[in-house]
């Protein structure tokens, strides 16, 4: 039984996995199954994800490497199928191998769908949840918004959410209280403050944050706060 889940963001920047059944897998649909309807699902994502660069460019596992532990994965369930307690645990442990994979790669496909249902599903992967997590007040998850050394730069600092894997930083110049078209920036953890470089001095920006849980996906935007870019 494939069973792997992110807890949190160790200080290396690589996801810490334990044995689990619930989290991400329930919310890419693979809780509980069993071989085969993981190596059903693993072929719908290698089908989806790596047929269209343009939604999924850069995916964390290369489609050769993905590939190869599905052929492992399927050879040994069917080496398994004798009752073989050898053979069985061969198939656990290359299930693991699928599990890390198929963890990173849904991570990796929620936050560049950018909420986007249609695109997450094109990547193979099936939601089995959409619940949300109730939006925070604005104080919750930004901290501190200052201006940075150089003019056209901001420094944010957010605040830590449970459960959190990752946030998306979103902010857009504003004209009479309407923003503009969003930027958005992808934020792994939340210590060092996070900088935003480039905008336009004299300019009013809208900026909101939302965090990703593997448990229910991303929630939802932020109050939003502006701020004069000096």
């Amino acid at each position: 039984m494939v069973g792997i889940i992110t807890r949190r963001c160790a200080p290396d920047r690589r996801f810490r996995f334990e044995s689990d059944q619930r989290g991400w897998q329930r919310w890419t649909g693979l809780a509980k199954k069993a071989p085969a309807e993981v190596l059903a699902v693993g072929n719908a994502v290698q089908a989806g994800i790596y047929s269209d660069p343009t939604d999924f460019p850069t995916p964390p596992v290369d489609e050769a490497t993905f590939k190869g532990a599905l052929d492992g994965y399927n050879l040994k369930t069917t080496a398994a199928q004798d009752g073989s307690k050898k053979a069985i645990a061969e198939r656990d442990h290359q299930g693991e191998i699928v599990g890390k994979m198929l963890r990173d790669l849904a991570h990796y496909v929620a936050i560049a769908c950018k909420g986007d249902m249609a695109t997450f599903l094109k990547s193979g992967f099936e939601p089995a949840s959409t619940a949300k997590v109730t939006a925070q007040p604005l104080s919750y998850f930004i901290r501190k918004i200052k201006p940075g050394k150089h003019s056209g730069d901001f420094v944010i600092t957010l605040a830590s959410v449970q459960g959190a894997a990752a946030y998306e930083l979103r902010w857009a110049p504003t004209v009479n209280g309407t923003p503009g078209t969003w930027t958005t920036q992808l934020i792994t953890k939340t210590r060092p403050a996070t900088s935003v470089k480039g905008l336009t001095p004299g300019t009013t920006y809208t900026f909101q944050v939302r965090s990703f849980n593997d448990d229910s996906g991303f929630s939802d935007w932020s109050d939003p706060i502006t701020r004069v870019c000096t």
